[in-house]
């Protein structure tokens, strides 16, 4: 498994690691080219395994999130915020994140993040 974030000056390379089944790029900021395609900040790429990828900078510069690593096994379910192997989980996360018990609950919020509370959508 690996994660990197990646600041890259304008027209800077930097291959994607080729050991890992599931690879992918998350471009944060800027712009970046693989190959003759560009991409925009708020896209993900997703590349296939054993491909040789090299990810370039745009014209300002981009911010990177890289990530991969083996392939899950067994179905992945998502909603909203959540990832999980069944949708039992994914009920169970809704109501302890509805409930908003930070201090006890399923999910813990770093100290002084509790003022604000993103309410789960309704479906």
């Amino acid at each position: 498994m690996f994660y990197a974030d990646i600041n890259l000056a304008p027209g800077a390379g930097v291959p994607l690691p080729d050991n890992h089944e599931d690879r992918g790029v998350y471009v944060l900021g800027g712009s970046v080219r693989v190959g003759d395609q560009r991409f925009e900040a708020g896209r993900m790429l997703i590349f296939r395994p054993g491909d040789a990828v090299s990810v370039h900078a745009g014209d300002a510069g981009a911010r990177l999130m890289m990530l991969g690593g083996a392939t899950l096994e067994g179905p992945r379910y998502i909603w909203w915020n959540f990832v999980a192997s069944s949708r039992e989980r994914i009920d169970a996360a809704k109501e302890a994140w509805r409930a908003g018990d930070w201090a006890h609950g399923r999910f813990r919020l770093p100290p002084g993040d509790d003022r604000e509370f993103i309410p789960a959508p309704e479906r």
